[in-house]
């Protein structure tokens, strides 16, 4: 498939969003935690304290371990930069971005899997044993989650015949039907399985959490303060985002804008914003009634949502 026309329309929607998911991110973790603060019965904090944690992170000195070398102080930056790639290049508001016609499923689990191994090695660099408890764990289940990434996708991409994010979008668009097809429901519901394990949430991961047990995340980036612990905060916020609305677009694509034209641009980023506050809400309030999982049983649950993946590839061959 062949992108849209490069020019200067289409420049300007990619900034546009990407700065609108940038803004976004931090809030997206903060009305999660407002919410589960709710549920819970606690006070909670204000939705827009991520900002101020990381305009604070941002104005402290930053520090390294002694032992470290350039890949602790790099691994921030790759993170950041693979995030904001895929902020900028998938469709979020629009399909009519510069980067859509190289951004498929190959794309994204490459830059998904760059900054989850950037990150793992920082975590060995530190010369910890947190740091290398925390790699392991989180390459074990990168190791058995990008894999159900694709294999979600190639779901999706048997009926259109092409795995380029934004062709699967208006494909759907097109045939709103397909949506409740079975292979479209196994695949949605694999990726949202895989999206949990990916940013770090339960039951996989707890985010709130500093118990050496279950830390997997914070293991890694323990050892981070100021300025690069704010780029590995954004970095994580902006991945969920992105994921969130990954899955937002791809299974309830209406409303996604085909063109650069203003209106259609405002009027997507508007049910844009709606569909990822919806899923944070509903991630966060199904967190409030489970609890994170013993680490031997988190492959039990990917290898559950790598079967379901699969019995959806299955099933849109079988049904194509």
């Amino acid at each position: 498939m062949t992108g849209p026309a490069v020019g200067p329309g289409s420049i300007a929607v990619m900034a546009f969003q990407l700065v609108v998911l940038v803004l976004l991110a931090p809030f997206v973790v903060g009305v999660m935690r407002e919410v589960r603060a709710r549920l819970e019965g606690r006070g909670g904090g204000r939705i827009g304290q991520p900002w101020r944690d990381l305009r604070k992170q941002l104005n402290k000195e930053a520090l390294r371990p002694e032992s470290s070398s350039w890949v602790y102080l790099g691994a921030p930056r790759v993170l950041l930069a693979t995030s904001l790639l895929l902020a900028a290049g998938a469709p979020f508001v629009s399909t009519a971005v510069p980067l859509d016609g190289a951004m498929d499923l190959f794309a994204l689990v490459s830059l998904l899997l760059l900054g989850s191994v950037a990150l793992a090695l920082a975590g060995l660099d530190t010369g910890t044993a947190f740091g290398g408890m925390g790699s392991s764990r989180s390459m074990t289940i990168a190791a058995l989650a990008e894999p159900t990434i694709l294999l979600a996708g190639f779901a999706l991409a048997v009926r259109v015949g092409s795995s380029n994010l934004g062709a699967l979008i208006e494909e759907t668009q097109d045939n709103p039907g397909s949506v409740i097809s079975p292979a479209i429901l196994l695949a949605a519901v694999a990726l949202a399985l895989v999206i949990v394990a990916e940013t770090g949430r339960l039951p996989v991961d707890n985010p709130s959490t500093h118990l050496e047990l279950t830390m997997v995340h914070e293991a890694m980036v323990l050892e981070y303060g100021g300025p690069d612990l704010a780029k590995v905060e954004l970095a994580s916020s902006l991945r969920l985002t992105v994921l969130l609305g990954l899955w937002g677009n791809l299974f309830l694509p209406w409303g996604v804008a085909t063109s650069t034209d203003l209106l259609a641009v405002c009027g997507a980023t508007a049910v844009f914003l709606v569909k990822l506050l919806g899923l944070a809400v509903v991630l966060a309030t199904v967190e409030v009634f489970i609890a994170k999982w013993r680490l031997f049983r988190v492959p039990e649950l990917l290898a559950g949502s790598f079967l379901l993946a699969l019995l959806g590839v299955s099933t849109s061959f079988f049904l194509a």
